[in-house]
């Protein structure tokens, strides 16, 4: 395993990497990025169908924290790019190895890529019916969900995306020790499961969750809403919105400290400052 100036270096040699990377090279990347975590999410619904009637409520979200999780560890062992921990290209910048530009083209082609991944799996949800599943209980777990992510207040989403990201590029950080696929692995599964579990924001995860759960609510028909048990009425406040105000902006505005700030730069400054003469 890497030490962790070690590390501080690889993720600085990343961040560089993915910032002067071409502008197709990290759209495709971000594609399969979002389509990743919107994979995970798929698996973390599945996880959570019937969670509600668990003695044991919390073990249940831990369990769905662990599911989605997958997510991320396809992103890391893939090489996909994710606009969440593409944040830490702001190690490059502090070193100067990198412009503002660079840094800010990378963010932006790469949180479009992902919205597109995103959307693509959504779509493929969507139209295969996977909503339906359980007697419309599935599509229930996202409706509840994304009910419950427009509903934070704008302090409250802007806190739980620092805190989601804080957990996503600790993930990557440590991820970047390991030498195999396992030690990868183990190093995102357990920080993803901890953000997921307790609720924290992600806004690529929350690019499909969102959406899809408009989607289910603004098409479904009567037969879905009598068998899941649900009344549209209740889902009132779920709009686009709400989605973009109330959660989109200000959760990615949380990621970038969480991530960007809060990791990536502590980091560089502890291991990296005083060593920018290590790279041109």
């Amino acid at each position: 395993m890497l030490s962790p100036a070690q590390v501080a270096q690889t993720a600085e040699d990343a961040a560089y990497g993915k910032a002067t990377s071409k502008p197709l090279k990290s759209f495709m990347l971000g594609l399969t990025g979002g389509a990743f975590i919107a994979l995970g999410f798929v698996f973390y619904t599945t996880s959570q169908v019937g969670a509600e009637n668990l003695a044991w409520w919390g073990g249940a979200k831990v369990v769905g924290g662990i599911a989605f999780a997958t997510g991320l560890v396809l992103v890391v062992l893939t090489g996909a790019e994710l606009f969440t921990s593409s944040t830490l290209t702001l190690t490059a910048r502090a070193s100067g190895r990198i412009t503002w530009a660079q840094l800010f083209r990378n963010w932006g082609v790469v949180y479009v890529a992902n919205f597109a991944g995103a959307l693509t799996i959504l779509a493929l949800v969507y139209l295969g019916g996977v909503w339906r599943n359980a007697n419309g209980a599935w599509g229930g777990v996202v409706l509840h969900s994304a009910l419950a992510k427009v509903q934070h207040t704008y302090v409250e989403a802007f806190t739980l995306g620092i805190l989601c990201n804080l957990m996503v590029c600790l993930a990557v950080w440590a991820a970047y020790s390991g030498r195999t696929a396992t030690d990868k692995i183990l190093a995102v599964t357990m920080p993803v499961a901890l953000f997921v579990s307790t609720g924290f924001e992600h806004s690529v995860a929350n690019m499909f969750m969102i959406p899809l759960g408009l989607l289910i609510k603004d098409n479904a028909g009567a037969g879905f809403w009598s068998g899941a048990g649900l009344v549209k009425a209740d889902f009132a406040d779920l709009t686009w919105a709400h989605f973009v105000l109330h959660n989109l902006v200000p959760v990615t505005l949380g990621n970038i400290v969480g991530g960007g700030i809060m990791i990536g730069i502590f980091y560089w400054t502890i291991f990296r400052r005083y060593r920018t003469t290590d790279h041109p």
